[in-house]
């Protein structure tokens, strides 16, 4: 039995990595030990595993229900389609986001570093409500111009990205200077807040 107390200021999943390719690793390469071991994690570590299973499953749960939620108001189930594709778009800039946000911490606070832990995926999983707010606007806006003004879906479309655009922004840039300061708060506990 090997047991491991990381130190304090590591990560778990640091250790975790550590651990595996220092010991796991070494252990499987061995060809003298033919199989005669088991290797199991088990404490935090474990429980960190099972963590990150059954979030993985969460994210898969907020997108299916987000879904589920735009299409009864929409009475459609293709306008939820148009409005979930923004989802990926918004991974993709919370991934960009998360790499600048290391790099200004590699910066401003050497040795200080933002994995993609169990708090940052929660993040991900509030950031497919937050990614599809704006897309509904759009939508809605352009259904209500075919339905009520008769304009034809391109025109339309165009009419509510030109009469929605500066809503979308104002509410965007007043979440991201809202949350700002917890991002780039330095003490402890900060780490809890950045992801």
């Amino acid at each position: 039995t090997v047991q491991v107390s990381p130190p304090p200021d590591m990560p778990i999943e640091e250790a975790m990595v550590q651990i595996q390719e220092q010991i796991v690793k070494p252990i499987e390469g061995d060809a003298s030990l033919k199989g005669m071991y088991q290797v199991n994690l088990s404490g935090t570590a474990d429980k960190l595993q099972s963590t990150w299973l059954s979030i993985r499953w969460n994210i898969v749960l907020a997108v299916v229900i987000t879904y589920l939620v735009i299409a009864a108001l929409f009475e459609s189930w293709l306008y939820p389609l148009i409005i979930m594709l923004s989802v990926p778009l918004g991974a993709v800039g919370g991934f960009i986001g998360l790499w600048l946000l290391n790099i200004g911490l590699a910066t401003f606070s050497p040795g200080t570093f933002q994995p993609l832990d169990m708090f940052t995926m929660v993040g991900f999983i509030m950031l497919v409500g937050t990614v599809v707010n704006n897309p509904i606007l759009i939508v809605e806006q352009a259904l209500q111009n075919v339905r009520d003004e008769g304009m034809s879906p391109r025109d339309a479309v165009l009419d509510s990205v030109r009469t929605r655009i500066r809503p979308i922004f104002m509410t965007a840039l007043i979440g991201l200077l809202g949350l700002l300061p917890l991002v780039i708060s330095p003490g402890a506990g900060s780490e809890l807040y950045r992801g």
